[in-house]
């Protein structure tokens, strides 16, 4: 399962609050909110991605006092397309561009972090 880890806590709440959504045209991929729980410790993010498929699913921030983790909602499960890869990558981007002292310190997806995925 693609997944992105972090060195640090980040505090979901105010992320969400400085969250605006993102939109690619080709291949198609669309982050349009963010949901995060009462307690600040995770959240959805519903996810629109159409390449060679039509996807729509969840990614997930989990974050606890020594790491955040970014991953496909299991629910959800896509097939794990080159564009789904990329939108993990598109929320970790996001997540850097609010807190700029974030590091990956654990992936399977070194490949997509490694593109700069914004530009």
């Amino acid at each position: 399962m693609p997944h992105i880890v972090l060195n640090q806590q980040v505090d979901l709440l105010e992320f969400s609050k400085s969250f605006s959504s993102y939109f690619q045209k080709s291949p198609l991929v669309r982050i349009s909110s963010i949901y995060v729980e009462n307690n600040g410790l995770s959240a959805l993010l519903p996810i629109v991605v159409i390449d060679e498929l039509h996807q729509e699913f969840f990614i997930q921030i989990s974050t606890s006092p020594k790491k955040t983790t970014i991953r496909l909602l299991p629910l959800t499960d896509p097939e794990k397309t080159d564009s789904v890869k990329k939108s993990l990558t598109l929320v970790y981007s996001l997540m850097k561009k609010f807190d700029s002292s974030l590091i990956v310190t654990k992936s399977n997806l070194w490949e997509y972090i490694k593109m700069d995925v914004l530009s």
